[in-house]
């Protein structure tokens, strides 16, 4: 444990300021795989990179997934355990010309960044801030998001790898590396050959806070609502014309004002959100996203939305509608809680590093939900970064190098809790 919290020699902070200015933003629209090319650009870079270090087997496959294999080097029967981020960043904020920016040795000021005065980051509306005094602040120029979300995760296994692979004293079982696209938009295991990744348990490195571990996410449905109605020239419409994009609005004004949306709620409560409204006179497509963290919510939450629709709609004879249901992710803990030993690990990776540990759930889903219900169990480890999305998005140099350590701890102490020889 000494040895590995002695090491100084971190390349996380320079690798992640150059990941982050290749632009990898995915697009919902899109109906490629992965949704953009461009992610590619940042997954080919990551897989010289493991070339460069004695990876051997390193390569991105046809999908813009990147595997890679750390050998063994105990004899010991050791799971094998994968470390997963993902390249891509969010189409909710420009990633396109990022300009990272380093503020040392911070001391509690607001940080003005330069290319738009305007966009402030504030010390006292980013409570974490706090617990930075003295560290390396890095933040985008107020332009464009910072991509800390996910390309610290990346960073840090790049790193960690690395070091792996220079300090064969860091015993550890075989190692497996997983880069994947389009997790922000809910595509990002689409295509993924867990066979072929051949990982008994993983982690995913996609948190924010540093010292913390989530083991719990939202259970996540989809609903699209399409309302027909009947569309008429406006000039002979009196008595004929029933506008699907009016019900549609008045769709909308029923929901819960109080309640069951994302700006009333907070921990556990769930929430029906309509994130996208399409059409004309004649049809209007409704998307709504559904999230409760315990699944047999959903229903109760979809049930809601049916018998709001249902009044609405009853309102404008001629009218109709329909109502699909997608599943889209749920939570992982229900996997998780059968092995607690990942949980158990992660915790004590943590505590090794000096922090804290603290184990969290969130109000929303990673790559690990989805792997972990097609044979995955992978909890979610802090990766350092905040503000998630926008231009005020930020992570310091000194959590994302203690993530580092958090992954090379999890497997040391992976191999030393294993039993018996190969």
């Amino acid at each position: 444990m000494s040895f590995i919290n002695s090491l100084t020699d971190f390349t996380v902070a320079e690798r992640f300021m150059r990941y982050v200015q290749v632009d990898t933003e995915s697009d919902p629209t899109s109906t490629s795989f992965p949704s953009t090319e461009k992610q590619k650009d940042l997954s080919r870079i990551l897989v010289e990179e493991l070339l460069a270090i004695g990876i051997t087997d390193a390569h991105l496959d046809e999908y813009g997934y990147v595997y890679a294999t750390i050998p063994s080097n105990t004899d010991k029967q050791v799971p094998v355990i994968c470390f997963c981020s993902h390249v891509d960043t969010s189409p909710d904020c420009s990633g396109n010309g990022v300009k990272p920016l380093v503020h040392a040795n911070y001391q509690g000021q607001d940080l003005v960044l330069p290319d738009d005065n305007s966009v402030v980051i504030r010390f006292g509306e980013h409570p974490d801030l706090k617990n930075q005094i003295g560290h390396d602040v890095i933040t985008a120029s107020g332009t464009t998001l910072l991509g800390a979300d996910d390309k610290a995760g990346v960073a840090e296994i790049m790193d960690a790898a690395r070091l792996l692979m220079n300090n064969p004293e860091i015993k550890h079982g075989t190692i497996k590396i997983l880069f994947t696209p389009d997790e922000e938009i809910g595509a990002g295991v689409n295509h993924v050959d867990l066979k072929k990744l051949g990982a008994d348990f993983g982690y995913t490195m996609d948190g924010e806070r540093a010292g913390t571990i989530e083991d719990e996410t939202f259970s996540a449905d989809g609903v699209r609502l399409t309302i027909q109605g009947v569309s008429v020239h406006p000039g002979f419409a009196k008595g004929k014309m029933v506008s699907a994009l009016k019900i549609a609005a008045a769709l909308v004004e029923a929901l819960p004002k109080d309640r069951l949306s994302p700006e009333t709620t907070a921990r556990k409560e769930g929430f029906i959100h309509p994130n996208g409204i399409s059409g004309g006179v004649d049809k209007v497509e409704i998307d709504f996203i559904v999230r409760d963290h315990a699944t047999a919510n959903l229903t109760v939450h979809e049930d809601e939305l049916r018998a709001i629709a249902d009044q609405v709609v009853a309102k404008f004879p001629g009218a109709t509608y329909t109502f699909k249901v997608t599943e889209q992710y749920r939570n992982m803990k229900e996997v998780l809680d059968q092995y607690p030993e990942i949980m158990d690990i992660g915790l004590a990776a943590i505590e090794r590093v000096g922090l804290t540990a603290e184990r969290r759930s969130i109000r929303g889903g990673t790559d690990g939900s989805r792997l972990s219900f097609m044979g995955l169990p992978c909890p979610n480890v802090f990766a350092g970064g905040h503000a998630f999305h926008g231009k005020q998005e930020w992570v310091s140099k000194q959590d994302m190098e203690k993530a580092v350590l958090t992954i090379l701890h999890i497997v040391t102490i992976w191999e030393e809790r294993a039993k018996g020889s190969l």
